[in-house]
């Protein structure tokens, strides 16, 4: 089951996984922030295919690069923190619910929650961004607690990788880590299957026994990169 709220975007994306994997996909347009719309998906999910066994937790925007905290409206505030956090809570509370009365073992289910480097070193050019991945990341150990030992969660923190969040576009990537002086240790972008390859590592019996750990995917820059900043410097 594929959710997300753009609809058009929802059902090629759904076509190319049939088209390539020959897998059924099931669609679900769905405002993640919207408690009712998450109930709704959660229900049909259980109702569709044959179980839950593995949650991804994605969907994620960010808005108002370059803004200082205290000039950022109430209304961006609002949105950002709706759907990077309060909906991966949703969803997790919604499917989880269900999810952990599966009689499948060792283990009921696993939840992979999508945080970010920015929630590890608070980035002050994209700061409400910042602070709902750290609240990802902080719920992700709350859901671990919580769903122990039947259900494992753990999340995985994306560097900078061409992704939609940078409009798909690499010279929006690279002018965000020249503005904020950015070095990989690892010295290339980060890609989708580098973290398409985590995630796959975290849903398959080889992370039975890991839960409640956030892995940087990151290429060094949270860990030994130099950190980012947004001050004209020779760095």
């Amino acid at each position: 089951m594929l959710v997300d709220i753009n609809e058009e975007l929802l059902e090629e994306t759904s076509k190319k996984i049939e088209e390539e994997y020959n897998q059924e996909v099931v669609p679900v347009v769905c405002d993640v922030s919207n408690s009712k719309q998450v109930k709704k998906m959660a229900d049909q999910a259980f109702k569709e295919i044959d179980n839950v066994y593995i949650l991804v937790n994605n969907a994620g925007i960010a808005a108002n690069y370059g803004n200082d905290l205290l000039a950022i409206d109430e209304e961006t505030y609002d949105t950002i923190m709706d759907v990077n956090l309060k909906g991966q809570w949703l969803v997790a509370k919604f499917v989880c619910q269900k999810m952990k009365s599966q009689k499948f073992e060792p283990l009921a289910g696993k939840v992979i929650c999508t945080a970010s480097i920015a929630g590890i070193v608070a980035d002050g050019a994209i700061c409400v961004y910042s602070i709902s991945k750290a609240g990802v990341i902080a719920l992700m150990q709350c859901l671990a607690r919580n769903l122990a030992p039947k259900i494992t969660v753990n999340a995985i923190s994306p560097g900078y990788h061409v992704t939609g969040i940078y409009e798909d576009s690499e010279e929006v990537m690279r002018f965000t880590m020249e503005e904020g002086h950015v070095k990989t240790p690892l010295n290339r972008l980060g890609t989708v299957l580098d973290i398409a390859n985590v995630a796959v590592f975290l849903a398959s019996t080889d992370s039975n026994f890991i839960t409640g750990h956030n892995f940087p995917v990151d290429g060094g820059i949270v860990k030994v990169g130099v950190p980012a900043h947004y001050l004209k410097t020779d760095v």
